[in-house]
């Protein structure tokens, strides 16, 4: 059965061209502030700062980073536009996108007064949102003039909080929660969404800025490896973050494993989750495999080994997570409604007993990522045993 017929039967709703565009560009836009500030101030500012970096290598690495946060900072202030315009499409019935990309149509949605029962206008709460974004976008993309890029950690680090708020803020519901599973919705949509963006957005930020490798010095290979050895556990919690709020999204949108293709909603959510396991697999080889062999290198003082494995082997891996990542942000706007409505069922409902097991896999997840850690150590160590 073709998708086409599986959408018609089950009653999916494909969305509109200009719905996925909007909507896998504002998450490309979101990716790429997020992920590079976060990744900038975890790090790299670390790393750069660390007394065995060379200044010729920290000057070039800084010039590189500089640019690529300018251009995120250009990406997020088109993406949020025009995210905005899909906003106003979205409200008005039967509006065109073109229509609502002009800029009085933009502004009486956000002018509209509040509905009935709500403690704000909706409008209002995305006029902050966006006042936000401008102000995200503004500190990085100042980093184009030569003169701003002295104050890079500055204005990374000002754009950083701005940046997750506005995702945030976007979250704020205009009217009160009344029950908790609504509140758990909220909560775990925004872990789901900054965790995933720190993580391939900061992908790509590592992956754009290894491109410096031509005019690194021969001992570039130490700041790296200590570099990726920091992002490692950034990606780490990143993980953690998204495999569990992924659990709760899974759970409240499908009712059955069945469902994953039986169902449109379901059967994009599965092709999602096969994209973010091969994410989760390239990690795991970073840190099972190619980690102990840069400790190796470090320990042994290889200069040329360590070059060779921080700046062109592990790059590589890198730049299929990130088209990896970049393919799961492209899926993300088939993601509306529920395989749970579409197969008629009812809405699922949290009890203890759904907590505990959810707790329990959580649990679970922790060890497993503990386990890798102390996996990745274990062989980096009895490497370095095995070393003439």
């Amino acid at each position: 059965m073709t998708l086409v017929h599986l959408a018609a039967s089950a009653g999916y709703s494909m969305p509109p061209l200009w719905r996925i565009l909007t909507k896998s560009g504002y998450f490309f836009g979101l990716s790429g502030a997020v992920g590079a500030t976060v990744t900038y101030a975890a790090a790299v500012r670390p790393a750069l700062r660390a007394p065995e970096s060379e200044r010729g290598d920290v000057a070039a690495m800084r010039h590189r980073i500089s640019g690529y946060l300018a251009w995120a900072g250009v990406a997020l202030l088109v993406a949020g536009y025009f995210q905005l315009a899909a906003r106003v499409a979205r409200a008005g019935k039967g509006m065109p996108f073109g229509d609502a990309l002009m800029p009085g149509r933009i502004w009486d949605f956000l002018q509209a007064p509040a509905a009935k029962g709500a403690w704000v206008a909706q409008g209002t709460i995305y006029l902050v949102q966006n006042v936000v974004l401008v102000l995200a976008s503004a500190a990085l993309i100042a980093l184009f003039v030569p003169r701003a890029r002295r104050h890079l950690n500055t204005l990374a680090l000002t754009a950083l909080p701005l940046s997750l708020a506005v995702s945030l803020i976007s979250a704020i519901p205009a009217t009160a929660l009344k029950d908790a599973d609504k509140v758990l919705d909220l909560l775990f949509g925004q872990v789901h969404i900054i965790s995933g963006a720190v993580w391939t957005g900061g992908l790509a930020l590592l992956a754009t800025v290894a491109g410096t490798r031509g005019r690194l010095s021969e001992n570039a290979g130490v700041l790296w490896a200590d570099l990726w050895r920091r992002f490692s556990l950034v990606a780490l919690i990143c993980v953690g973050a998204v495999l569990t709020s992924g659990l709760w999204m899974s759970w409240k949108h499908v009712g059955s494993i069945g469902q994953l293709w039986t169902t449109t909603y379901g059967f994009f959510l599965l092709i999602k989750i096969l994209l973010v396991l091969g994410m989760v697999a390239a990690g795991a080889f970073n840190q099972l495999w190619l980690m102990p062999r840069i400790a190796r290198a470090r320990r042994a003082d290889s200069t040329a080994s360590l070059l060779h494995l921080t700046l062109r082997h592990f790059p590589k891996v890198v730049w299929a997570e990130v088209a990896l990542g970049c393919a799961v942000l492209a899926v993300v706007p088939f993601l509306s409604g529920s395989a749970r409505s579409e197969a008629g069922g009812a809405p699922p409902v949290s009890d203890g007993s759904i907590f505990a097991v959810g707790a329990a896999l959580v649990l679970t997840l922790a060890a497993s990522l503990c386990i890798t850690v102390r996996t990745s150590d274990a062989l980096s160590r009895r490497e370095a045993l095995a070393a003439p």
